[in-house]
Parts: C-alpha cells; structure tokens; sequence
C-alpha cells in the first residue's frame, strides 16, 4: 500500500468521531467506517460472501488486546487456474485499519494464514480475498477488545533492540513432499506503534515496525507482506508453501527504518520430525 492511500485510509477514524458527535448510533457508524474504507480501498468492486472460499477466526473476546490471534483459514487449494492471490487484513477500528496485505502464490498449496494482532477497541475484522481473475471475498467478525495499539511494550526496549531482525523459521510438522506444509515465521521486532508511552520519560516511542517481508522457496516466491502498526510486537506468520524435497528458504524483511534484515534456513528431509 504507497502512502498515498495510507494517508487516505487514517482520515476514516477522524472522520467516523465527528458522525458520533453528531450522535450517529453505533451500528450506523460501523456500518459508515467499513463504506468509506470500502470506497478507499476497492471503490465500486463487488465484495462477495467469503463462504466455501476462506473463513476468519478470531476471539469473540481477546485475552490480550496486543496480542490478539487471527486465522484466515482457506477453504479452497491454490491450483494455477484458481488461487487466492492476496488477502487484505483489515480492523477497522484500528488508528491505521490496514493490518497486512498477504500476496499468495499457487506454490503457497493453500492460503491459509495465521498471525496475530492489535485491537484498539472493539471492532469488525475483515479478510478480503482477491482471486486471481480480480473476484473479491470477505469473511468478517466482531471482535471485544481495546487499548492494544497503546498497550506497554512486553519487552525492555534496549533488549529489544538488541535482538533486532532475529528470525525464526519452524517446519510444523514432518515435511512431507508435493503437499502443502505448515510453517511459522517469527520475527524479533518490537513494532512500535507511536502510541506506546515509554513509562519512565513519559514520553511517548517513535513508530518503528516492519512494513515488508518476502519469503521465498528454492527461488519460488511463496508470500509477501505489506504491514502497519496493527502486526503486534515480534510478528509471528503461520504460512503453507509446496516443496517437491529438501530445500531452502530465503526470507528479507524491511522496517519503517529502512533497517533490511535477511534470513535462510536448510528445510532437511527430516524437518518437524
């Protein structure tokens, strides 16, 4: 997502408080957020029920509202004639709603994503899937939760600093050949939202988060990510990538600092076992 539309997409929560004001009920300004994202995002594409081709899981009530779960699982597999090509994660309440943009390929097997999140305050979470012949899908919830963009960090940040870009990649699972394969993906960053107050000066943390990551596969891309200050701290991505054997992966990630990070790991014959 370029900055443009960035900038577009934070005016709709200043816009939706002055409908409050003017004593707009709760279910017409949810209603209102979602049409002026819609128009923002997608202007006058059909949005089509997500049923039978992804489905969104999440907590009806978060335990933490920093690090809330999120599973957009994939109904469908990922076949060169018909595949979901991206998902669009979006919380609409949010102080920036776009959550990650997950662009998918046939060698992913399936599109089934899982990360987790901050919630603001108590909102609709959408997952919009593009398919590759331009179809739209969404699968939506509601979800109670509030205060996670502003939540304290879990982790010292000179401690955090120091870990800075560490990556992690687990096969789950045995690896088995020419089917879809469970992976993780963590990443140690502390994803500061700029609304984080740092609790001995008071003063509020500068915004520094990752904002692209890339994965690849023997050279095959498998997943890309577009991400905003609502990933949580240290982002965690489950994914599914086809490996016809052993190979390798190769993962680059871009902060808001312009810090790039790089990682690679030998997936053995024997992995997850």
């Amino acid at each position: 997502m370029n900055c443009r539309m960035m900038r577009k997409v934070l005016t709709i929560s200043a816009c939706c408080m002055m409908m409050l004001a003017a004593g707009t009920t709760t279910a017409e300004e949810d209603n209102a957020r979602w049409l002026a994202l819609k128009s923002m995002l997608y202007q006058d594409r059909e949005i089509h029920d997500a049923s039978g081709v992804l489905s969104l899981y999440a907590p009806d009530r978060a335990h933490d509202a920093a690090i809330v779960p999120v599973e957009i699982t994939a109904e469908i597999p990922q076949t060169p004639e018909r595949y979901i090509k991206s998902i669009t994660l979006l919380i609409d309440k949010n102080p920036s709603p776009m959550a990650g943009v997950f662009e998918l390929t046939p060698q992913s097997g399936i599109a089934t994503i899982a990360t987790r999140v901050r919630v603001n305050e108590y909102t609709y979470m959408r997952a919009i899937a593009e398919m590759n012949d331009g179809q739209l899908y969404m699968s939506s919830r509601f979800v109670k939760a509030s205060g996670g963009c502003s939540a304290p960090s879990g982790k010292d940040q000179d401690a955090a600093m120091a870990r800075l870009g560490k990556m992690k990649l687990k096969q789950l699972g045995a690896l088995v050949p020419n089917e879809p394969n469970r992976v993780q993906l963590l990443i140690s960053h502390p994803n500061n939202t700029g609304l984080q107050m740092d609790q001995l000066t008071r003063h509020y943390m500068p915004a520094h988060f990752v904002r692209e990551i890339v994965v690849h596969y023997d050279d095959e891309p498998i997943l890309s990510v577009k991400s905003d200050i609502s990933l949580s701290e240290d982002p965690s991505i489950h994914f599914f990538y086809v490996p016809d054997g052993p190979g390798e992966f190769s993962v680059d990630v871009t902060d808001t600092d312009d810090n790039r990070f790089h990682g690679q790991w030998v997936v053995p014959k024997d992995a997850g076992t």
